[in-house]
């Protein structure tokens, strides 16, 4: 980490990067009252992150190869996601899953996305940004960590962006409508762009690790909470909850490939 007497800077930009952050909520927050969308917070989520990694990239020294490459993975990730989310919601209205909480939270749902929504993103969006600021903020000289967590989350950003082109073409085919998506690498994992998307934060977390030593450790609040997400919330146990009713062939899906981390398939079950 820095020395102790640029400690307050730092806090300072990490909050101006929360301010930013605050300020798109509150702005999509509106444009989905309008459209009656709360799902546009999707769209918006890559933006929070993109945008204060541009907030700690301005306000703090540039500390050379080290805050080049956390900006370029922090924006190619927002970038693509954020414009792959677009494209895929375009013209779909409401995702289902805001169909469902805002049947749940009636009346005036409109008021409660504020926090329960956009309030809640925002918070951990910023939370997620943490080694971003940790990173970039530490003095240390770039070293085989940093080396190794640009590899593993360039290749996160790959293998995210890989997955999610295979899932949009399977998408676009009507004939595959009924079937269950099982090619690609959608063979070794039920879920590999949630792979890939975690491998974006371990490996931003290690150039953090290295930026600042055990004094960053804490930033692994991001890539842990951001596991947890995929894994527990927002992700696997969301989307998986209901799917197999929707989609019987997903039962046999489920019993032969891993939901998570890659690995070779399972024998079909007889």
């Amino acid at each position: 980490m820095p020395e102790r007497s640029a400690l307050p800077h730092v806090a300072f930009v990490g909050l101006a990067g929360l301010a930013l952050i605050v300020g798109l909520a509150l702005l999509t927050w509106l444009a989905s009252l309008r459209q009656r969308d709360a799902s546009l917070a999707d769209r918006a989520w890559p933006a929070f992150i993109g945008g204060a990694t541009l907030v700690y990239a301005a306000l703090l020294p540039a500390s050379g190869v080290r805050s080049l490459c956390m900006v370029v993975l922090a924006l190619a990730w927002s970038l693509r996601l954020g414009i792959y989310i677009t494209l895929r919601n375009r013209g779909h209205g409401e995702d289902r899953r805001y169909r469902q909480m805002r049947e749940r939270n009636q009346p005036h749902f409109g008021f409660k996305s504020l926090y329960l929504v956009f309030g809640l993103q925002a918070l951990l969006g910023w939370t997620v940004t943490a080694p971003l600021l940790v990173g970039m903020a530490g003095t240390r000289p770039f070293g085989g960590l940093d080396a190794a967590g640009c590899a593993l989350a360039a290749f996160g950003v790959v293998f995210e962006a890989i997955a999610d082109a295979q899932m949009a073409r399977f998408r676009s085919l009507s004939a595959q409508r009924a079937r269950v998506m099982d090619r690609g690498l959608w063979r070794y994992s039920r879920h590999p762009n949630y792979f890939g998307e975690a491998c974006v934060w371990w490996g931003v977390w290690l150039m953090a690790l290295s930026a600042a030593g055990w004094a960053g450790a804490w930033s692994v609040i991001s890539p842990a909470l951001m596991t947890f997400l995929l894994l527990r919330v927002s992700g696997v146990s969301l989307l998986e909850q209901d799917i197999a009713e929707r989609r019987p062939a997903y039962r046999d899906y489920i019993a032969r490939t891993n939901a998570f981390i890659p690995g070779p398939p399972r024998k079909d079950p007889a």
